[in-house]
C-alpha cells in the first residue's frame, strides 16, 4: 500500500505494446531496473502493464528501433489530477468563490425589525444595538449573543419593561413592551425648606413659601431657609414651601501615594491557542500548551458561525494569551503633586451631587515623606442645600 501511494504521488499511467515479441522489451525494463508490476498478455503480441511516468522517457527510448508500438491506456496519480486542476481552474475558483460568498453573506447583518416601539423609544433603541455593531452590512461574528444584547439595551432603555431579541437567518428582531406609567397627582404636604449644609448662600429663588434668609447669609446645619407659614399674623396658612438655594460649601480632600508607582503593561507578545468546540467538547488542535510567559493575560474568544440562523454545532476557541511586564515610575515632586490634584478633584466629583460645581480650590499643604508624596487640598462648591422639614401641626 506504501508504494501504491508514493507511485500515485509521482503518476502512474498503464500502456500496451503491440509487435513482436514484447517480453524482450520487459526484460530490457527488469535489467535497467524500471519497476513495472500488473503485467497481462492481451495477445500473442500485445501486452498490458503499470510504469512510473518518470520510466516513460526511457521507455520511449527502447521502443526506438523496434518494430514495436506503444499506447497509453490510463492515466493515474498527482501530476495528472494538477494538470486538470489547471484546466478546470477557473470552474474550481468559481466553485469555492461561491461558498466562501455563501457563508459571508449568510452571516452578515442585512437588517433588523423593531415592533411596539414609540418612536422616541425606537430611536433610543436603534441608538444603544449601534453601540454594539448590530447595524446592515455588519458580520455577526463578532456581535454579542441576543441575550447579551437583550440584556444591555434593557437596561439602557428605562422607558421599556421588557426588550426581546432574536436572530432569524440575516436578521434581527426587537420587541418592545413600553412601561405603561400612571401619573398620580403629586401631594405634597405642609413643609420648611432648612440647610442641608453649613454653607454661605449665594442665590436665591422661592417659588412658594417667605423667605427667612437673604444671598450672602452664612447658615448652619437645620438653620430654617424658607418658611411654610404664609399670610398675616393671625391668619397665617401653611403650604409646602418651594425654593432653590445654591450655597457655597467649603471641603477638604486629603490624599497621598507612594512617589515610586509600578504599573503592568503588555509587551505585544502573544501566543493563541486554538481549540474545535463540538458540542460542548472542546478539542485543542494547535498550540496546545500554554505559553512560557512569566506574566500574561488571557482573553478567550469562540466564534459565531451560522447558516441561514442556525448555529452550526462545530465552533473555533481561541484562548488568546497576551504576555504582560511590571515596570515601575518614579514621578518628579511637581509632578507628583499634578497626579495627587487630579485624584483629588475626581474623587470629590464623585461625591459631589448631581449639578453641583467646583468654582475654586487652594492648596492648603504639600509633603514628601518616606517617598511618600500627601497632599492637602481647600475646595470651594456651589449646591443646592435646601432640605425639607415637614410642619408639624401645633408648631
Amino acid at each position: 500500500m506504501r508504494n501504491g501511494f508514493v507511485n500515485l504521488i509521482g503518476g502512474v499511467v498503464s500502456v500496451e505494446i503491440r509487435g513482436p515479441y514484447p517480453e524482450q522489451l520487459l526484460n530490457r525494463c527488469l535489467k535497467q531496473g524500471i519497476h513495472i508490476w500488473n503485467v497481462s498478455v492481451i495477445e500473442t503480441e500485445k501486452i498490458q502493464f503499470k510504469i512510473q511516468l518518470r520510466n516513460i522517457h526511457q521507455l520511449r527510448r527502447f521502443l526506438r528501433g523496434t518494430d514495436l508500438t506503444l499506447r497509453f491506456k490510463e492515466r493515474q496519480g498527482l501530476p495528472f489530477f494538477m494538470k486538470q486542476m489547471k484546466v478546470r481552474a477557473g470552474f474550481v475558483m468559481g466553485i469555492a468563490a461561491f461558498f466562501v460568498a455563501f457563508f459571508l453573506l449568510s452571516n452578515m447583518v442585512w437588517g433588523y425589525s423593531i415592533e411596539g416601539a414609540s418612536p422616541q423609544v425606537e430611536k433610543k433603541l436603534e441608538e444603544a444595538i449601534a453601540e454594539l455593531g448590530v447595524k446592515r452590512g455588519e458580520f455577526s461574528f463578532g456581535l454579542p449573543k441576543p441575550n447579551e444584547i437583550q440584556a444591555y439595551v434593557t437596561d439602557r432603555i428605562d422607558e421599556a419593561t421588557w426588550v426581546g431579541v432574536r436572530k432569524k437567518g440575516t436578521n434581527y428582531q426587537f420587541e418592545v413592551v413600553e412601561q405603561v406609567r400612571q401619573t398620580d397627582p403629586e401631594i405634597v404636604s405642609p413643609r420648611h425648606l432648612v440647610a442641608s449644609k453649613k454653607a454661605v448662600i449665594r442665590s436665591m429663588f422661592v417659588e412658594d413659601g417667605t423667605a427667612v434668609k437673604r444671598t450672602n447669609d452664612v447658615v448652619e446645619k437645620g438653620d430654617l431657609l424658607v418658611s411654610g407659614f404664609i399670610g398675616v399674623e393671625g391668619h397665617e396658612q401653611t403650604i409646602p414651601a418651594k425654593a432653590s438655594v445654591v450655597g457655597e460649601i467649603w471641603y477638604t480632600s486629603s490624599v497621598s501615594m507612594p512617589i515610586t508607582q509600578t504599573y503592568t503593561s503588555l509587551t505585544g507578545e502573544q501566543k493563541n491557542k486554538y481549540q474545535l468546540k463540538v458540542g460542548d467538547v472542546s478539542i485543542p488542535f494547535w498550540n496546545i500548551t500554554a505559553p512560557d510567559y512569566e506574566s500574561m493575560e488571557t482573553y478567550k474568544k469562540e466564534s459565531q458561525y451560522t447558516i441561514f440562523g442556525y448555529r452550526l454545532p462545530v465552533q473555533l476557541i481561541v484562548d488568546e494569551h497576551r504576555e504582560t511586564q511590571n515596570f515601575e515610575r518614579t514621578y518628579e515632586r511637581e509632578e507628583a503633586f499634578e497626579v495627587l490634584k487630579k485624584q483629588a478633584r475626581l474623587d470629590l466629583e464623585q461625591d459631589l451631587p448631581e449639578g453641583a460645581d467646583i468654582v475654586g480650590e487652594q492648596v492648603l499643604h504639600e509633603a514628601v515623606e518616606n517617598d511618600t508624596v500627601s497632599l492637602k487640598i481647600h475646595y470651594q462648591v456651589l449646591e443646592e442645600i435646601t432640605q425639607e422639614k415637614p410642619i408639624i401641626q401645633g408648631d
